[in-house]
């Protein structure tokens, strides 16, 4: 069943999207990202140009992790102190990045710019998350105890506050400056910015796995919605169509994605969520670099 999108100025099959969101928002439920990351790229596969892509997907994303944060509620796997700090940084970067977005855009860059970002990114977090994961798998099978390292510097930082939810007494500033980066990047690419979020979590922040993908979820929401706001006043590039088919595929999938997420181990988790995100890199890595078929037609559509 074939669907005219009216901002994106293409047609589509409504299942398809349909599909499409079903399946990013079981890995939104699985892993704690909002999907955009996986998203945007395959809408970019389907022709639907990345200006109204990365500004439709943030309105897919903030259902998606609503519906998967409501489940991680009720087990009490959301550290809402920590997803305030995270959130009031991620506001401040998604308003930077807006600007930053427009100002690409009245210079014809914004396409070019947002599939760099995407390789980029993806080529460097699948690839550490990948490393990263295999040790870990490793030493749970070694039965070797993980070990859990002390950030000194981020200790030794000022403005002290108690998560007791995640049991950390750490400095505000590591998780604002987190949030503000994970901002800029979901205005810019689209992203919920969970594939980013939940490896700093983890890592710099020393946060436990399970209450890592709830908090990120909750972040998620209000930075994505805010996003969406800016792009639909600003650009003009939200797509209503495109939103709502994704929104509903993303709302059901959320809730499946986070009952298979309490089957998997977190090593296992990571480690499919790294080889997704390695394989979205390569595809539009490969699509950047191979010469198009036409020419010819992208000249000819850029003169109209």
């Amino acid at each position: 069943m074939q669907i005219y999108l009216p901002i994106a100025e293409v047609s589509v099959n409504a299942f398809l999207l349909l599909g499409m969101g079903g399946m990013v928002g079981i890995l939104s439920g699985m892993f704690g990202v909002g999907g955009g990351f996986l998203m945007t790229p395959l809408l970019f596969f389907i022709g639907i140009p990345p200006a109204v892509a990365v500004a439709t997907e943030a309105n897919q994303i903030v259902a998606s992790s609503f519906s998967g944060v409501l489940a991680h509620l009720r087990r009490k796997t959301v550290d809402l102190r920590m997803g305030t700090v995270l959130l009031t940084g991620g506001l401040v970067g998604a308003a930077f990045g807006v600007v930053i977005f427009n100002h690409l855009k009245s210079l014809g860059q914004v396409d070019l710019l947002v599939k760099l970002c995407y390789v980029v990114f993806l080529g460097v977090i699948g690839s550490l998350m990948f490393v990263e994961s295999l040790n870990a798998l490793r030493k749970s099978r070694n039965n070797v105890p993980p070990s859990r390292k002390k950030h000194n510097w981020i200790h030794g930082l000022p403005f002290k506050m108690r998560f007791r939810v995640s049991g950390l007494y750490i400095s505000v500033i590591p998780p604002l400056i987190v949030g503000v980066f994970v901002g800029i990047l979901s205005a810019i690419m689209g992203v919920g910015g969970g594939f980013i979020m939940v490896p700093a979590m983890i890592y710099l922040l020393g946060m436990p796995t399970k209450v890592v993908v709830g908090t990120s979820l909750f972040q998620i929401i209000f930075v994505t919605a805010f996003t969406t706001l800016l792009h639909a006043t600003t650009n003009y590039t939200v797509d209503i169509a495109l939103a709502v088919l994704l929104l509903i595929g993303g709302v059901i999938g959320a809730q499946i994605g986070t009952r298979l997420g309490t089957y998997l181990k977190a090593e296992q988790l990571r480690i499919l969520l790294a080889l997704l995100v390695i394989l979205v890199c390569a595809k539009l890595a490969l699509d950047l670099l191979i010469q198009p078929t036409e020419l010819f037609s992208i000249g000819a559509s850029e003169g109209h």
